[in-house]
């Protein structure tokens, strides 16, 4: 925090000084004018030769910085005119570059500031205090003394003091976080982050993290280092000045020689004083730099997003990128005489007192399902091994296999575990009463952003899209051929996706996209690397030269069409520039224009070059789609009942795999299509009438929602059809009978599977926080 402040209060002091430069200069200037028109000419002369003077300095100190920096620097033809400009009796012409220096640094000067606001913002409300519930009821303390595990208390518009867990369901304000204005509503066993608002009510919370852990201050750390990178910033005009300059001055010198004549030496340097080139490009890539961090993406300084825009091959890791990297529940296999809801309801109010990763997704899933929980007792972990304690008065244990199932394991652990290996799951065992009572499934799922954000990554310019992960190779190539990359190298460690970006990057600029330690050696190597920190900043953030604080991986498609969009202004600005300044030689050369009359026709080249320069601000492509207000509303609460309906779809499979050829009992069935009936085709029936025409007004295009209604009405036509099946069988189906509702039912589970992907990645994709 002490950093950023600092460099706050010596941005405002680089601004100040501009200011006062530029005020003195154009005083002068001015007051020359007054005294020239009053018929005081030398004395005019001399205020004017004053100018000059503060512009010599301020050009001297320049080049001397940049002949510290070792590199080359388009300011001594700056130097040289202002001196030519003594040397021949122009003192006036030397007033006007003198203005026109110091314009373009008050310029610069501010479009830095404003990119470090936006930037500094996060650090504005770091949180300083929490409100601990203990034994004595609550205590306020310091932040820096909360640990994992203690429960907290947010009052309304208090700031959420460290990541945690919560306890109760609230809404929230994450504008600080990911630059979405709109409150965001979060669910019981939802994670939340530190520096975001309680925009609800008192809600209560389960440490996670402490606060030096946290998201807030991993972001605080990351704001110094981006306002540390954008200070040293390299422009663009540097690259030309090998170039530039000695044409410039060879210009010069042949006019001088050709004509004896300094003065039109002078006139040269003078319309070639390179402003467009210092300030046109700084200001372009600086307005990129304020318009991504506005979007919740933190580029460290002007370089990242050069490189950045220069990128063609793109590398993602997996877990935490292209999926969610958080588990959630998929399925619970249960023992024949336990129901599924009843195991995990037991479960999830166990893991309620449990900080364990698992455990928030656990409780999310029995919340959703709208299963009353109820306090545990005895609560104890063993590390390693899982939790145990008391729920309503029946022993319960969840964990590992070894922990709760003793001897040979029965057929639906086999079962369990075979799904499990297929599906890439993990398993939670559960034990009620001391007996194995069934098997939580859970998987980390893609995110639904991630296909159309690779399709618009290739329509902004990248060539090749590589899949590096350690993960198996078959989860690896399914996620690969959903989201469209061209290459996947799986069960690779960190040395093998140091290599993998190694060779990447001898045939094109690469950009690594990572959010776990194992990454942040790629993200080094890489031309650029991205990390995600919505979770809290880990050593890939630290390591990354751009971060996304937004738990969306859409923003990395926005930040590249920003940066190219910047970095095409900064150089169609500055070369704009330079080919006018290049143009006004000629005629200054041939002795018609003198120094006075080319300083003004540069100040004109100025502004035009500066204006090209701060279209940069305007709105531009980019891959976000804002919903209306009352689109959003709408399409939030159809979500909320497509989260809803996500165990009844589960249910479909488990009623099918429970089918008996040879005892068969089909009240299950019925009991399930009564709730098809009357909860899932209503559902799909609002998303019709509601959602479709919100996707079609967000999306445009040749009918963006045609497949998606299509598997509505194919959802209906299957839901119905084997309600006629059960009526016609009646209550004792032949063994065909049975294969058939079975192959009916799988084959409806599958639909459901795959129209509730489609709209995830087509429909609740838009909304700015759909999980």
């Amino acid at each position: 925090m002490p950093n950023t402040v600092t460099a706050r209060a010596l941005s405002g002091l680089w601004v100040a000084r501009e200011i006062v430069l530029f005020a003195v200069a154009t005083l002068l200037l001015l007051c020359g004018v007054a005294v020239a028109a009053a018929g005081a000419a030398g004395w005019a002369s001399a205020v004017w030769a004053a100018a000059t003077v503060v512009g010599l300095a301020y050009s001297t100190a320049a080049i001397a910085v940049a002949l510290l920096h070792r590199r080359p620097s388009v300011d001594v033809v700056a130097w040289l005119a202002l001196v030519g400009a003594l040397l021949v009796g122009e003192p006036l012409a030397g007033a006007v570059i003198a203005v026109m220096l110091f314009t373009g640094g008050v310029l610069e000067a501010r479009a830095s500031a404003r990119a470090r606001r936006e930037l500094g913002r996060l650090a504005a409300g770091a949180p300083r205090i929490a409100r601990r519930e203990g034994p004595d009821g609550v205590e306020e303390i310091p932040v820096d003394r909360v640990v994992v595990g203690d429960r907290l208390l947010v009052g309304a518009g208090e700031l959420i003091p460290v990541d945690g867990r919560l306890l109760d369901g609230g809404v929230f304000d994450e504008s600080a976080l990911t630059g979405e204005p709109l409150p965001v509503e979060r669910r019981a066993g939802e994670d939340v982050r530190s520096g975001v608002v309680n925009a609800g009510s008192v809600t209560r919370m389960l440490a996670t993290e402490t606060a030096a852990a946290s998201t807030y201050a991993g972001v605080l750390r990351l704001v110094e280092q981006a306002q540390a990178g954008s200070a040293p910033f390299i422009r663009l005009a540097d690259r030309f000045a090998l170039a530039f300059v000695p044409l410039t001055l060879l210009t010069a010198a042949l006019a001088w020689a050709i004509s004896g004549q300094a003065v039109r030496a002078v006139a040269v340097l003078v319309v070639a004083t390179p402003c467009p080139l210092l300030l046109a490009a700084p200001i372009a890539i600086m307005s990129g730099l304020s318009r991504a961090a506005g979007r919740g993406v933190i580029l460290k300084g002007g370089a990242a997003l050069e490189r950045l825009a220069a990128g063609r091959v793109l590398l993602f890791d997996k877990t935490g990128t292209l999926t969610r990297g958080r588990p959630v529940l998929t399925g619970v296999v249960t023992a024949c005489d336990r129901p599924a809801d009843e195991v995990l309801r037991l479960s999830a109010s166990l893991d309620q007192a449990s900080a364990h990763v698992l455990a928030a997704p656990i409780v999310t899933a029995a919340r959703d399902r709208r299963l009353a929980l109820s306090p545990a007792s005895g609560v104890r972990e063993q590390h390693g091994f899982g939790i145990e304690g008391v729920v309503d008065g029946h022993p319960v244990r969840l964990g590992k296999a070894a922990w709760v199932v003793d001897g040979p394991a029965p057929d639906w652990v086999r079962r369990a575990r075979r799904r499990a290996a297929l599906d890439g799951s993990l398993t939670v065992f559960a034990a009620v009463d001391g007996r194995p009572a069934g098997v939580l499934l859970l998987t980390d799922p893609l995110r639904p952003d991630a296909p159309r954000m690779m399709r618009t990554l290739r329509d902004a310019g990248i060539e090749r899209t590589v899949l590096v992960t350690g993960d198996r190779a078959d989860i690896a190539e399914t996620v690969g051929r959903i989201v469209g990359v061209d290459a996947v190298y799986a069960d690779r460690d960190p040395a093998d996706k140091l290599a993998i970006v190694g060779t990447e990057q001898r045939t094109a600029p690469t950009i690594m996209v990572g959010d776990g330690v194992n990454d942040a050696p790629a993200l080094a190597a890489a031309g650029v690397g991205v990390a995600l920190a919505a979770r809290g900043v880990t050593a890939s953030a630290e390591t990354a030269d751009i971060v996304l604080t937004a738990d969306r991986i859409d923003g990395l498609a926005d930040a590249l069409l920003i940066a190219r969009r910047s970095h095409r202004i900064a150089r169609r600005s500055a070369a704009a520039g330079m080919a006018l300044s290049l143009a006004a030689m000629v005629p200054a050369a041939a002795g018609l224009l003198t120094p006075v009359a080319g300083a003004i026709l540069q100040e004109a080249i100025d502004v035009a070059a500066i204006g090209l320069a701060l279209t940069a601000l305007l709105p531009g492509r980019t891959h976000t789609v804002t919903l209306p207000a009352a689109d959003l509303a709408a399409a939030r609460r159809l979500y909320a009942q497509h989260t809803a309906i996500r165990p009844l779809v589960e249910q479909i499979r488990a009623v099918a795999d429970d089918l008996s050829v040879t005892r068969p009992d089909l009240r299950p069935l019925r009991g399930l299509l009564d709730r098809l009936e009357t909860d899932l085709l209503p559902h799909e029936r609002a998303e019709e009438d509601q959602l479709l025409p919100i996707v079609a007004r967000a999306l445009g295009g040749p009918d963006p929602i045609g497949a998606l209604s299509r598997t509505h009405a194919e959802i209906e036509h299957q839901v119905r059809r084997l309600r006629r099946a059960t009526q016609d069988i009646g209550d004792r189906p032949e063994p065909d009978d049975v294969v058939e509702l079975r192959a009916g039912l799988y084959g409806l589970y599958a639909i459901m599977q795959l129209h509730n992907a489609q709209e995830e990645e087509n429909a609740f994709s838009l909304m700015p926080s759909p999980t």
